[in-house]
C-alpha cells in the first residue's frame, strides 16, 4: 500500500472520530467531564450555598449519564469513542468527588479505597475478557451499587443538616452526611458482591473457552 493510500485511510479515521465526537450522546459525555472541576471547585468553597450548587451540578451529571446511553441506543449512535468516554467520565466524576470528600471528613478513606480498588479490578477484568472475545453483562448488583452511590454522593456533597419534610410527614432535622455514608457503605456491599460474581463468571467463561480449545471441534462422521 502506497503512502497516499495510507494518508487517505488515516484522514478517513480522523473524520469518523470527529463525527462521533459531535453526536449528541458524546457531547453529553463531554459535558459530564467538564462538570467535574465545577463540582470540585464548589465543594472546595464548602459553604452550604456552594455545596447545594455542587450537588445540583453532580445530579445533572448523573442525569446526563442515563440520558446519553439511552439516546445512543435509540438513535443508533453507539460509537467506539462513546464506549471509551462514557465509563471514563463516570469513574472520573465518582472517584474524583469521593476523594475530594475524604479530607472534608464526610466519608472514610477506607471506603473510598475499597470502591476505587473494585473499579480498577473490574475494569482490568473487562479489558482481559474483551481481548479474549468474552462478553459478560453487568449484573443487577452493579446497577444497584451505581444507584446507591449516586444518591449517597449527592447527600455527602450537600453535607449539612436540613429540615426534611415529605408532604404531611415531618422528619425534623436530618444530617445528610450520615444518610450519605449509610448509602455509600450499603453500595460497598453490593459493589463487592457484584465484583465477586463478575470474577466468578469471568473464571467460568475462561475455563469454558480453554476447554473448548483443548477438546477441539467434534470430528465429522461420514455415512
Amino acid at each position: 500500500m502506497d503512502k497516499a493510500s495510507l494518508r487517505q485511510i488515516k484522514a478517513a479515521r480522523r473524520k469518523t472520530l470527529w463525527e462521533d465526537a459531535k453526536n449528541v450522546p458524546n457531547l453529553l459525555t463531554f459535558a459530564r467531564i467538564v462538570m467535574i472541576p465545577i463540582v470540585l471547585m464548589l465543594l472546595g468553597r464548602g459553604s452550604p450555598h456552594d455545596c447545594f450548587w455542587a450537588a445540583a451540578v453532580y445530579a445533572l451529571a448523573a442525569i446526563t449519564d442515563m440520558l446519553d446511553g439511552w439516546l445512543a441506543r435509540r438513535q443508533g449512535l453507539v460509537s467506539v469513542l462513546g464506549k471509551f468516554l462514557d465509563p471514563l467520565a463516570d469513574k472520573l466524576i465518582v472517584t474524583g468527588t469521593l476523594v475530594w470528600l475524604v479530607p472534608m471528613g464526610r466519608i472514610s478513606a477506607w471506603a473510598v479505597v475499597l470502591l476505587i480498588s473494585r473499579e480498577i479490578t473490574i475494569t482490568a477484568l473487562r479489558s482481559i475478557a474483551s481481548s479474549e472475545g468474552i462478553i459478560i453483562a453487568a449484573g443487577e448488583g452493579g446497577k444497584t451499587k451505581t444507584a446507591l452511590q449516586m444518591i449517597g454522593i449527592v447527600c455527602l456533597i450537600l453535607g449539612y443538616p436540613y429540615w426534611f419534610t415529605i408532604g404531611v410527614f415531618d422528619f425534623g432535622v436530618v444530617d445528610l452526611v450520615h444518610v450519605g455514608r449509610m448509602l455509600i457503605y450499603t453500595s460497598l456491599v453490593f459493589s463487592l458482591w457484584s465484583a465477586g460474581r463478575y470474577m466468578s463468571l469471568f473464571v467460568d467463561a475462561i475455563d469454558a473457552k480453554n476447554k473448548a480449545a483443548y477438546e477441539g471441534p467434534e470430528p465429522s462422521r461420514e455415512k
